[in-house]
């Protein structure tokens, strides 16, 4: 990707070693992107789905299903929800792999016709997955798709619930889980120039991202609390804790966002999660 002053440093976050040994900040340390690729990203910053794997829980058990979504304790409540689960019910694999996490149940054949449905103008992919998927309930897995999945009843009767975070918060716990992947040498300017943020609204909106199709988006900021009367309301038993907290160890810089973003980096991520903010009021604020 050029920018508007023709800088080529865009066309991937990684450039070559002498680009980064040139931007490099003397009074930071940190490599920084060039003024024009900054002033371009805050204007029009990429927006890819990351690729990370988000699973989801659907217990006949207890009567309900969760979207698991990206960077807001998904993992740490899949666990815990997994060890809750009946026989019967389906829980989809955590990648990696987490200790005490279950799977089950979440191979089978898919019915191609509300796929294809969905997807008219993609029918002969649309057919193609159904016919070679092995499993079908999966990673990135959309509540609109869940829906298509199980009968009607189940997506009527049961309660559908999902997790939703601050997106400058969300960004900036993505980024230090990328960062300490990469071995710690990733800055923040290179990590936004990817555009592989954690949205997730596509995850509980319908195709046209103008309906909630799930009964409730649980708050990140109010995790236990709200969880909790979930929970209270579908007989789980609860303790007030969830017993782990996953992916925890990522973030060494326990700074919050307002304290890391510069007001370029700000106006980048606002970009990004535009849908985000709308739908649940976020702010940039402590």
């Amino acid at each position: 990707m050029l920018c508007l002053t023709g800088c080529e440093a865009l066309r991937t976050s990684r450039y070559s070693r002498r680009d980064r040994s040139q931007s490099r900040s003397r009074d930071s340390g940190e490599r920084r992107l060039p003024a024009c690729c900054f002033r371009q990203l805050a204007e029009n910053p990429p927006r890819r789905q990351v690729a990370s794997a988000i699973p989801m829980i659907l217990s006949h058990k207890y009567k309900f299903i969760f979207i698991k979504t990206a960077k807001t304790a998904g993992t740490s409540i899949e666990v815990f929800l997994s060890k809750h689960c009946g026989p019967q019910d389906v829980v989809t694999p955590v990648v990696p792999p987490v200790e005490g996490h279950q799977p089950r149940n979440y191979e089978g054949l898919i019915n191609p016709v509300p796929e294809i449905l969905e997807r008219p103008g993609k029918f002969f992919s649309a057919l193609r997955h159904t016919m070679t998927s092995r499993a079908k309930f999966y990673n990135h897995m959309p509540a609109r798709e869940v829906k298509q999945r199980v009968p009607a009843d189940v997506w009527n009767g049961y309660f559908k619930f999902c997790v939703e975070r601050n997106p400058w918060d969300k960004v900036l716990s993505h980024y230090n889980m990328h960062s300490a992947r990469e071995g710690g040498g990733l800055v923040l300017d290179e990590y936004l120039a990817r555009g592989r943020f954690p949205i997730n609204d596509f995850r509980y909106l319908d195709r046209s991202r103008s309906k909630i199709v799930v009964d409730r988006i649980v708050r990140f900021e109010n995790l236990l609390a709200e969880l909790g009367e979930i929970f209270a309301q579908l007989r789980i038993p609860f303790e007030g804790t969830l017993g782990v907290a996953a992916k925890s160890e990522y973030r060494a810089d326990r700074r919050p966002y307002w304290d890391v973003f510069n007001d370029q980096q700000r106006r980048i991520v606002e970009k990004a999660f535009a849908k985000e903010i709308e739908l649940h009021g976020y702010r940039f604020e402590p």
